[in-house]
């Protein structure tokens, strides 16, 4: 029995391309760069905004242990009234002083302290790596929710245009079985795909709206709307090529590890500034006292006013705290023996992470191509089918199956690709050299 001429879905998607053209047309002038978004997330996001308060909080606290070798000064003042009373001659009297004093010092010998500006310095840098691994988290979380985006538009147009072919060839089986010439079996599984893809239509619009309302909230607006990828997609390679020396540049720049090398550096430090515990310390000191009170010798004569001036040195030599300072001494040394573990821990969790994103981005670009040569043999199987179906050699369902694969497959395709590019991001980031600069070649691949 020959079927009925299969109806092409040709028509249909091709209904639904210029219907999707117009829209893109229409919200063209708002749709935003990944760029674009990108700056707008960095004045919203709140975690960016904390690493930046916490390095402004570390540039402070780092000053306030340079204080340590600066000049202290101080003024004081008092005043007091004193009645005394002689019981002999029943008399009381009462007399009245002031004073005021200024003071002030000068470091000159103080180990810790020099210490405790060092240890200032290495925060500051601890900071701006935090600040750094901040604004890095920050590219890639843009990156990914930018993609998801747009994988979820991907998602939901292939739906929509499986739906109006399946819905095509629901008719024709319909048709078919009208005038005789197929069975009822042809029409009741296509109405079994079009049900099944009319739930899949409702759950990629519902991820759809789901992504973009991340995608919002992550830059800050409600109509955060990413540019597509232009066609043909040419995705860059990975530049260097060697994994290690992925590994090499990120066990030297990557944030976290510059920040366990900080941190090693400062616990290092610690042990020095417990050991300077048993050390002198020496400063200069000078005093200037201006006073008005009762003569002591001639308690008759009235208030007077003396002026005294004093300059020196002053020495200071612990000679024992109840093996306090030993105490510390130990404790700071086991803490530097932690800081250096952690270290290594930095150093090898960073050298798996590098391992770990360069093969996923190397993996992802043979997946792409692969998905690429399966698109192709897809279409190729479809267009077989129908010409089978067309001729009796193929029932409804082989169709069917032929479309939702080639549909699949250029969805794959599509997520496929944006994996690739949030994947050579996510590596850049892992071996610590990711910049705002490194998204403009992303930028450079939309509309």
């Amino acid at each position: 029995m020959r079927a009925l001429p299969f109806a092409s879905p040709v028509p249909a998607m091709t209904r639904l391309s210029l219907a999707l053209a117009l829209v893109l047309g229409a919200s063209g002038a708002q749709a935003q760069s990944l760029v674009d978004l990108y700056e707008a997330a960095r004045g919203y996001d709140t975690t960016l905004q904390a690493a930046k308060a916490q390095y402004e909080a570390n540039l402070a606290k780092a000053e306030q242990a340079r204080a340590g070798l600066r000049p202290q000064a101080g003024l004081s003042a008092g005043a007091n009234a004193i009645n005394s009373r002689n019981d002999v001659t029943d008399t009381s009297r009462t007399s009245h002083s002031q004073n005021i004093t200024l003071s002030a010092s000068q470091p000159l010998y103080r180990p810790a302290n020099a210490i405790s500006d060092d240890q200032g310095q290495l925060s500051i840098e601890i900071a701006r790596a935090q600040l750094d691994a901040a604004e890095q988290d920050l590219m890639v979380r843009t990156a990914q929710a930018y993609f998801d985006v747009l994988a979820a538009q991907d998602t939901l147009t292939v739906v929509q245009a499986q739906k109006s072919a399946v819905s095509e060839q629901l008719a024709a089986a319909k048709r078919n079985f009208e005038v005789g010439t197929s069975t009822v079996t042809d029409s009741r599984e296509a109405q079994a795909k079009f049900d099944l893809v009319l739930a899949q239509e409702i759950a990629a619009s519902n991820d759809l709206r789901v992504k973009k309302l991340a995608l919002d909230q992550l830059v800050g607006r409600s109509d955060a709307s990413p540019r597509p990828l232009a066609a043909p997609v040419t995705l860059p390679g990975v530049q260097p090529t060697d994994v290690e020396a992925w590994v090499s540049t990120a066990q030297k720049q990557h944030p976290l590890v510059r920040q366990a090398e900080k941190a090693f550096e400062i616990a290092d430090l610690e042990t020095r500034k417990a050991q300077a515990g048993h050390k002198p310390t020496l400063d200069l000191v000078g005093q200037y006292q201006v006073a008005r009170g009762p003569n002591s010798s001639f308690p008759t004569v009235p208030n007077v006013r003396t002026n005294v001036a004093s300059i020196g040195l002053q020495f200071n030599l612990p000679l024992y705290a109840g093996n306090a300072i030993e105490n510390r001494v130990k404790e700071a040394i086991a803490l530097a023996d932690k800081a250096r573990a952690d270290r290594e821990t930095a150093q090898r969790n960073i050298a798996q992470a590098v391992r770990s994103a360069y093969f996923g981005v190397v993996s992802g670009t043979s997946q792409v191509k692969a998905l690429e040569a399966a698109e192709a043999s897809s279409q190729s199987a479809l267009d077989a089918n129908k010409l089978g179906y067309q001729v009796g050699v193929r029932i409804n369902i082989d169709v069917l199956n032929a479309q939702s694969q080639l549909y699949q497959t250029k969805r794959d395709l599509a997520v496929a690709r944006y994996n690739v590019l949030v994947g050579q991001l996510r590596l850049k980031q892992a071996g610590g050299v990711l910049k705002a600069d490194d998204l403009q070649p992303v930028n450079a691949l939309l509309k």
